[in-house]
């Protein structure tokens, strides 16, 4: 590990992570500011996408239906409209959805900041992984983030929107809330499919083992299902749909540990030769 790095004081420590901070915020306002002049792209293209029955995924689903023979997946219209009710709501949407934009366009760039900042106490063979880390972990995110938005944002635009008690109450969404059913449904599936990374981390501190996630992997499926029916609407398909990516990377958590226990051991044996 680096000396200059074991030399440094605790506040010469604060004031690097500082400037990782100020300099991740920094990326992110600026990307921000990009998607702050792309309204009309970013809204009419991808933020209401989703309410138009012509949105890929549900035509993805109807020709599914079709080809089995049924026009039951199809949907001819998602009966809500969306509305502001505030003097500011439309202007509020509109910065608080650049910032959200921002965010998802500098990831790769804020995993660089923290990398530079955790970088000088590694090995040296661990920083030549530095590329890959970054590569992995924002495919990961971005792939998160496409799977929030074509699956789990139009199952459930398309339950909610089209729920109701009763024929005479009819649905005005807030654009408020419908942003952030969007929002959520994209930042939460981004940050569940970086488990992988989260895991190849905790195996290499120590704090877990692939007996460990095999051990308690059934009590790890109860908590997917649990948060499948969190972020989905509460219906068996749409839960299944989300739950089967998210075991899946689960799975690959448990070969990304075994895989590193079983390259540090090696590495310990050939140290004592």
């Amino acid at each position: 590990m680096s000396d200059a790095k074991n030399d440094m004081s605790f506040l010469d420590h604060l004031e690097v992570l500082r400037w990782t901070l100020i300099r991740s915020s920094l990326s992110i306002l600026v990307f921000s500011a990009i998607a702050f002049t792309f309204k009309d792209f970013i809204f009419e293209k991808i933020i209401l996408k989703p309410k138009d029955p012509s949105f890929a995924t549900y035509e993805f689903l109807c020709n599914i239906s079709q080809k089995l023979g049924t026009d039951g997946l199809c949907i001819d219209e998602i009966p809500f409209l969306v509305q502001s009710r505030t003097m500011a709501g439309q202007f509020s949407a509109h910065i608080w959805t650049a910032i959200a934009v921002g965010f998802i366009l500098a990831f790769p760039f804020i995993l660089f900041e923290f990398w530079k900042f955790i970088k000088p106490g590694l090995y040296d063979n661990e920083k030549k992984h530095a590329r890959l880390f970054i590569f992995v972990s924002s495919l990961l995110f971005f792939i998160g983030v496409l799977f929030g938005y074509y699956v789990i944002t139009p199952l459930s635009v398309n339950f909610l929107g089209s729920y109701r008690v009763a024929e005479e109450v009819k649905n005005n969404i807030d654009l408020a809330s419908y942003i952030g059913l969007l929002k959520a449904s994209c930042l939460s599936a981004g940050l569940l499919f970086e488990l992988p990374v989260i895991i190849f981390f905790l195996t290499k501190l120590g704090l877990v083992t692939p007996e460990f996630l095999k051990k308690y992997r059934k009590y790890a499926i109860v908590l997917v299902l649990i948060l499948a029916a969190l972020i989905t609407p509460p219906d068996v398909i749409s839960q299944i749909i989300v739950t089967i990516p998210m075991v899946i990377l689960y799975e690959l958590s448990i070969k990304i540990s075994k895989f590193i226990v079983k390259k540090e051991k090696k590495a310990e044996l050939k140290k004592q030769k």
